[in-house]
């Protein structure tokens, strides 16, 4: 299984919080956001309301930095950010996370299996992608 790619990014969450004060977290989730991640992130809004900032601007800036880093990992493939979906650590089952890529058109090239990792600590998010072909 060759490797097509390896992608990082880092993502200072302060400077998240500071757009998302300007721009409004919905706006921003609804722009980067897939179908799936849309539904978990509202979910999010209603358990813990807006006011929540840091947890709002973790699981943004979590899948920002994701796709930031597929997007490189997959270069010169160039996903949308709605064909790129996160789905993080469920700890209750045990499931890793997993990055899955719905691509719209059928001319995206031969990546079929992406390897994720993030990681935040304070104000920092990390994440790394490895694609590879199958």
């Amino acid at each position: 299984m060759p490797i097509l790619g390896i992608g990082v990014d880092i993502l200072h969450l302060p400077r998240l919080i500071s757009l998302l004060s300007r721009r409004g977290s919905e706006a921003f989730a609804t722009r980067i956001l897939s179908s799936q991640e849309l539904r978990t992130f509202q979910l999010l809004v209603e358990q813990h309301g807006k006011d929540e900032t840091k947890g709002i601007a973790q699981f943004l800036g979590v899948r920002w930095a994701v796709k930031e880093a597929a997007y490189k990992a997959l270069y010169p493939i160039r996903p949308t950010w709605k064909e790129v979906t996160y789905l993080s650590f469920n700890g209750t089952t045990g499931v890793k996370p997993t990055l899955v890529y719905h691509p719209v058109r059928n001319d995206v090239g031969p990546a079929n299996k992406l390897h994720v990792s993030a990681s935040h600590d304070g104000d920092y998010v990390y994440a790394q992608v490895i694609a590879e072909s199958t």
